[in-house]
């Protein structure tokens, strides 16, 4: 007979705790292995073990708690996580969630795990956002859909969930953040652990980054020494590990500087390290106030806070969300965000009044009681034993595993070398003998475009050396302001190795491919600088493309304007301009189509899928439905003409392309034309919702591997480079750049579009037309 839990329920035997995990340096790290302790030691009979996050490629000494690890950045890892769950009859997960420590946009690689569970999941939410962005908003909606329970650490947080979210509140759960028992004490008692003696102990601690507003508590210290002298003030914690990585010790050093500006360097102690839970017990043993001067009103809880406010200690705080909550009915002081001078006044009001100060820490160190560790293990088992009965009652299909065609297709790993190989300091060569850069053939601004476009993906996907795609991003950016002619605000196109310019104005068609990767920067980077001087040149770029007569440059202008406005949607010369370029590729469209011809030319050229694709995410973004059905027929009807009868996919030949009436060219088949499909393909899933659209996305992403005319693949894995055509009897073994981006932006849009959470736009168009479901007009 099963054993029993306090509630009546069977024991779980196996419980799986999914986020990060010490030795790694963060909260969530913190949390999840105190909660994954705590419950072991609530519920002996239970086996627990956790499934950690790895950020860097060598991961961490885990402790043997630790079972499997998953890569933060490798979509594949997180299936074969959800693989090891399945099959080793783990009986619930409980999962640590923050948007910043999965992989893929807005951390929605981890939906792919959850996706594959079969047992009960109980999702601890660390982030509820008031105001989230289209991704993270989708994100938590699928999370939310995905677990059986929510828990949350504040009643602010159940009110987002069902305001924001519509998440309903049986579903949510309150269970405080945990923290350590421990007594109350005098803080004398730890004082000479640090040196202090003889000391009023003011600290703050956690882990630092610019966020946390310590700069004005180091400017309230004049005041507060005038009246006391003897105070000191402790800043505990190393620098937040990805904040060292990419801004080093700059805010700590900024710190420093400023005490010694304000000449209360002899009153500041800095503890630059990650301390131990018997350390941290020490040092918030022997704060007379602790201080958080965070700067961010939306911060929904706080573990540091919750540690100090249930050890019972006199907290002076700015208003966020959770010290709001936290510190109501005289649990603690609130102060105005950024105010030095209401800082340095209350910290003197509490040092003034030893008796107000008192009854604030005790009122703390009560309610501190249903927040130790051992309450909040046990109220989560109770939550736990909640979403198994549920899913009892409503029971997902039994795990088996799945075979081919109920699984995403594999795709090659990532492999840079080439792209490294044909970028030089002034940017990318065009063509190549082979594998090796041919530098007789310079420069063109198409493929400095097609690189940006994809560097930015490489950062959203964080794929590779961060610092590297930066590199190359920037690199790109480079050229193409180098490329800018700012007399003709137009873009030149060939440049030759000798750095001579061969014209004063290229293509319409390279001045539109600028600015779709000028636009893919703006609205998908995180980089300021790159998104800054990005929008300039796109800036100056614009105006030149109302004049062009080129269906292709209004195309990849409507793309690059899409991205653009995604960051500046305000932007009302780039609405108008995105309009008419979308009317006139319709009339295009309108003009030119026929019931066996449903196109917006009298010939397949290059780079076709375009077309459709830029009058697809115009159209859905202004609402013209007229303008989604014409984007659909077309790219239907093209998908049908270059598809053949065995069902792989056939690009229009560049030997002769294919005009209406006339035979179409077989064969020289080019990277750009799958790649084309591809992206178009996956934007006509994303309006639509039908999954067709992603599987003739990767027929056309096969092309590339060897499902084509001769079975050969073009994409080599030893080079990273992709064959620059498909000839009647060969490939064209050379590897230059378009035919490697083509392959590289494929590969990363097919792998950022697997991330993606489902459905990531509430504007979606039903009843659109389907690639299952077309009919001719």
């Amino acid at each position: 007979m099963d054993s029993t839990s306090s509630t009546g329920s069977a024991v779980l035997r196996r419980i799986a705790f999914l986020g990060n995990y010490i030795p790694r340096q963060c909260g969530i790290a913190t949390f999840t292995t105190d909660l994954c302790e705590a419950v072991a030691a609530e519920s002996p009979q239970t086996v627990c073990f956790a499934v950690p996050v790895n950020d860097t490629e060598e991961g961490y000494p885990y402790p043997p708690r630790v079972r499997f690890e998953i890569d933060e950045r490798d979509l594949a890892s997180y299936r074969r996580a959800a693989d090891f769950l399945n099959t080793n009859q783990v009986d619930l997960v409980c999962l640590q969630h923050e948007y910043g420590i999965f992989g893929g946009p807005a951390g929605s690689h981890i939906l792919t795990l959850l996706t594959e569970l079969r047992m009960p999941v109980v999702t601890t939410l660390h982030t509820v956002l008031r105001e989230p962005d289209d991704a993270q908003r989708a994100v938590l909606e699928q999370l939310a859909e995905l677990s059986d329970r929510l828990v949350v650490m504040s009643r602010r947080g159940v009110t987002f969930l069902r305001e924001v979210y519509g998440i309903p509140e049986e579903k949510v759960e309150l269970i405080p953040h945990g923290i350590p028992d421990v007594p109350f004490v005098d803080p004398n008692y730890y004082k000479d652990r640090f040196g202090v003696e003889g000391k009023i102990v003011l600290l703050t601690f956690g882990l630092l980054s610019s966020n946390k507003g310590i700069e004005h508590v180091i400017d309230a210290l004049p005041r507060i020494l005038e009246r006391y002298p003897q105070v000191v003030y402790i800043v505990l914690g190393a620098t937040h590990p990805h904040v060292k990585r990419h801004e080093g010790e700059s805010y700590r050093l900024a710190l420093q500087r400023r005490a010694r500006s304000l000449g209360v360097e002899r009153n500041i102690l800095f503890f630059d390290r990650f301390v131990t839970l018997e350390e941290l017990v020490e040092f918030i043993g022997a704060a007379d106030l602790y201080l958080t001067p965070y700067l961010n009103p939306a911060q929904i809880t706080s573990g540091t806070l919750a540690y100090t406010v249930g050890a019972g200690k006199a907290v002076i705080s700015t208003p966020y969300w959770y010290a709001e909550e936290l510190l109501a009915d005289g649990r603690g002081v609130l102060v105005p965000f950024a105010d030095a001078g209401a800082i340095a006044a209350k910290v003197l009001e509490l040092l003034d009044n030893e008796a107000e100060r008192h009854a604030i820490r005790k009122r703390a160190y009560l309610l501190g009681r249903e927040m130790v560790w051992p309450r909040v293990a046990q109220r989560y088992l109770e939550c736990f034993a909640r979403a198994r009965d549920e899913r009892t009652k409503h029971p997902r299909p039994a795990f088996t595993g799945q075979t081919l065609d109920k699984r995403p297709p594999g795709l090659p790993p990532l492999n840079l070398s080439h792209l490294r190989r044909m970028t030089d300091d002034v940017g990318l060569v065009q063509h190549a003998y082979f594998s090796v850069p041919n530098y007789a053939e310079g420069y063109t601004t198409d493929d400095n475009a097609r690189g940006l476009a994809v560097a930015v993906l490489l950062e959203q996907l964080q794929e590779g050396e961060v610092e590297e795609n930066h590199d190359l991003a920037s690199r790109y950016l480079a050229f193409l302001w180098y490329a800018f002619n700012a007399e003709k605000g137009r873009f030149r196109n060939f440049l030759p190795y000798d750095r001579r310019w061969q014209e004063e104005v290229g293509s319409e068609d390279s001045h539109g491919r600028a600015l779709w990767g000028l636009g893919t920067a703006i609205g998908q980077s995180n980089r300021d600088s790159l998104r800054g001087a990005a929008s300039r040149l796109l800036d100056a770029a614009l105006p030149s493309v109302s004049a062009f007569t080129s269906a292709r440059a209004w195309a990849f202008a409507l793309l690059g304007i899409h991205e653009y406005l995604k960051r500046f949607s305000g932007d009302r010369a780039a609405r108008n301009l995105r309009e008419t370029l979308a009317e006139r590729l319709l009339r295009l469209f309108r003009d030119t189509a026929t019931d066996s011809w449903r196109w917006f030319e009298d010939r397949l050229a290059y780079g076709n899928a375009v077309l459709s694709h830029g009058l697809l995410v115009a159209g859905h973004s202004l609402g013209r439905r007229d303008m989604v059905d014409a984007a659909l027929e077309s790219l239907k009807w093209l998908a049908e003409v270059q598809t053949a009868r065995e069902g792989h996919f056939v690009p229009i030949g560049s030997d002769g392309f294919y005009v209406r009436g006339g035979q179409r060219a077989r064969f020289d088949q080019q990277p750009i034309e799958a790649q084309a499909m591809i992206s178009a393909c996956l934007a006509a899933e994303a309006v639509t919702g039908d999954p067709a659209w992603d599987t003739l996305a990767h027929t056309a992403f096969d092309w590339f591997l060897g499902r084509n005319d001769l079975g050969v693949p073009l994409y080599d894995p030893e080079t990273g480079g992709c064959c620059d055509g498909l000839h009647s009897d060969r490939c064209n073994q050379n590897q230059g750049a378009e035919s490697t981006l083509a392959f590289l932006h494929a590969l990363l849009e097919i792998r950022l579009a697997e991330g993606l959470p489902r459905p990531l736009d509430h504007r979606r168009l039903r009843g659109t037309i389907s690639p299952r479901e077309y009919t001719s007009h």
